[in-house]
């Protein structure tokens, strides 16, 4: 991985440099040269122009003074650009560099003085290299009496072109440098929080969930690795949540299976009695539907999770189903001596929800409410609306909750100590099962619970 993102690196780098050069070297050349050319056109043609409105009472004449000669030559000098003063016949009157030799223009090219500017060599003898030249024609009296040329050569434009080129590629070599600093730097603050990254996704996967992820810059890779971290944290309460699920699942089987095959074997081998066979088988049946029992809650929870929870929603008298599920429970209430309070603050309170799940969630709520008060207590269940809301409670005046595991409870399986050693039959899913059934129907439930004083459970559902 290391060498793939160097090799990334080195070949967006070794573009990056390569089309830079090309470009300078080749495109950019072009386009100073031709910037220089369209510069020199200029400034020659503004000295033509000047040349011709200062010296044009003389081009009407076979003479040059030598004063304007030695201004000539000055303005040769200065701007290094050869000047002819052409006559209208073609014939060259004054040459800043002339060599004695008479020339005329229009033996060599006789649309040469009808060009503004002209580039390339159209002289050969006289120009020995590429020239650009400006004409510029002189009127006299409404007609053209001379012409001004000035001709440079185009191998001192190409030269300049290259040393400003020079220049350019000494920058460029600087921003190289500077170029691979930053492509450096880009490898270094990626590959370590890749690193970072990559080490504690194997220790991961090895199930070492407690690696720590060491990424210090507050930047995407920090957030990437931060949700890592979350994901490997909800992996570990899962593994624990599997581990916990095989346990409690396996207790709660073995302990019903052994009871059944230890009583269906001495029922076989004659060890119990006859007369007795009728208790054991008894018991045998019980544990059997408390196994069909857990059977049919994991189902439940595993179909709510897979598929959903699917609502029937009515309208229905909440204290009418309240009665109606107090009143199954009514001879486990008379083994323990227990009350059963009702208190309504309506003689009839109408709800929208499942009255199915509602009876459930009911149903749940008192049988933990039996199983853990003292005898010779009382359970008081209660309704009242409050704006949109109504409120139901059941309380019972128990051994309570921990206040460390109040916050476990709704967590499947989960039983506190004194419920295991009190009683062994349930099977810790009541309460998750209630929580699914609240929160499917978007409302909530929450707990009240004093140690050795009592619990309150407390949900609401919408009023019709």
């Amino acid at each position: 991985m290391k060498r793939t993102l160097l090799i990334k690196l080195t070949l967006c780098y070794l573009i990056a440099a390569v089309t830079m050069f090309v470009l300078l070297n080749f495109v950019g050349v072009r386009m100073i040269e031709n910037s220089l050319i369209e510069n020199k056109k200029s400034v020659l043609y503004e000295e033509a122009v000047l040349i011709a409105e200062e010296y044009m009472e003389n081009i009407h004449t076979d003479y040059i003074s030598a004063s304007l000669s030695n201004q000539l030559r000055a303005l040769d000098a200065y701007l290094n650009a050869r000047i002819w003063i052409v006559d209208s016949e073609g014939d060259v009157i004054a040459d800043t560099r002339g060599t004695g030799v008479s020339i005329n223009v229009n033996e060599y090219d006789e649309t040469f003085l009808e060009n503004t500017f002209y580039e390339g060599n159209c002289f050969p003898g006289i120009f020995f290299e590429p020239m650009l030249s400006v004409i510029q024609p002189v009127p006299y009296n409404y007609t053209i009496r001379g012409y001004i040329c000035l001709h440079t050569s185009l191998a001192a434009v190409n030269e300049e072109s290259i040393d400003y080129m020079d220049m350019i590629n000494i920058c460029y070599l600087v921003f190289l440098v500077f170029l691979l600093a930053v492509f450096v730097y880009l490898y270094i603050v990626t590959i370590r929080p890749v690193k970072a990254l990559n080490k504690a996704v194997r220790e991961y996967s090895k199930g070492n969930f407690d690696c720590p992820i060491k990424i210090t810059s507050q930047d995407e890779y920090w957030d990437l690795g931060a949700a890592i971290g979350f994901m490997a944290e909800e992996l570990k309460n899962l593994e624990d949540y599997q581990k916990k699920f095989v346990a409690n699942i396996s207790h709660d089987f073995r302990s019903p299976l052994t009871s059944i095959r230890g009583y269906a074997e001495a029922i076989l081998d004659g060890t119990i009695p006859h007369e007795m066979q009728d208790k054991y088988l008894g018991i045998i049946l019980f544990e059997t539907e408390r196994l069909t029992k857990l059977t049919e809650n994991l189902l439940e929870l595993n179909s709510f999770e897979t598929k959903g929870m699917h609502l029937e929603i009515t309208t229905f008298d909440i204290n009418s189903v309240i009665k109606s599920t107090a009143a199954s429970f009514e001879g486990t209430c008379t083994k323990k001596r227990l009350t059963l309070n009702l208190e309504f603050a309506e003689k009839e309170l109408f709800v929208e929800a499942d009255m199915g799940k509602i009876q459930q969630v009911l149903y749940n709520l008192l049988d933990n409410a039996i199983k853990f008060s003292h005898n010779d207590s009382s359970i008081r269940i209660s309704t009242e609306e409050k704006g949109t809301k109504v409120f139901v409670g059941v309380k019972d005046h128990g051994i309570g909750i921990p206040k460390d595991s109040l916050n476990k409870i709704w967590e499947r399986f989960y039983k506190t100590d004194a419920s295991r050693g009190k009683d062994k039959k349930g099977v810790g899913l009541g309460l998750s099962i209630t929580r699914e059934i609240i929160q499917a129907h978007n409302e909530n439930i929450n707990v009240v619970s004093t140690e050795g004083v009592g619990t309150e459970f407390i949900f609401t559902l919408p009023a019709a």
